[in-house]
């Protein structure tokens, strides 16, 4: 991993395993929820997507992921932990490239902040996207 939340190329198995792992540690949770996301061979302009090369600000994503992590704490108060782990560098399709974990005490605090971070990732993370074609040609895309 690059820091706490970025890792370089696709998320791997093992990266979700080890935070599976630390899960087994929040014994006062009753509930874990995660979302996975995965590059889509979107077609645009006629052109199909192969693959998306991710590019961040490391020191920023660290500043900016800390504040999203908080800010779950803060506004789910049984909130036991949050994983962000999110690719740099080039994630061919059907490869992972956002995997998030929310621990909580309950199964609703954790399905409705593991969805909060998410939609905060991708307003905020400083994470830019080059969209790679099949032609090799490319555009840059914005989170939304």
């Amino acid at each position: 991993m690059l820091n706490n939340y970025l890792t370089e190329g696709p998320v791997t198995i093992k990266d979700i395993s080890v935070s599976l792992e630390r899960m087994s540690d929040k014994q006062g949770a009753g509930g874990h929820s995660v979302f996975l996301g995965q590059v889509r061979a979107d077609v645009i302009n006629g052109k199909r997507v192969k693959a998306i090369q991710y590019s961040a600000y490391e020191t920023l994503v660290k500043a900016e992921a800390d504040k999203i992590v908080n800010e779950i704490f803060s506004e789910f108060s049984d909130a036991q932990s949050v994983d962000i782990i999110h690719s740099t560098g080039t994630v061919n399709i059907g490869e992972l490239s956002l995997f998030v974990l929310v621990s909580a005490g309950h199964r609703q605090h954790a399905i409705e902040a593991c969805a909060k971070t998410v939609e905060m990732i991708k307003e905020r993370l400083p994470v830019w996207k080059r969209e790679i074609f099949e032609d090799d040609s490319h555009i840059w895309r914005q989170n939304h």
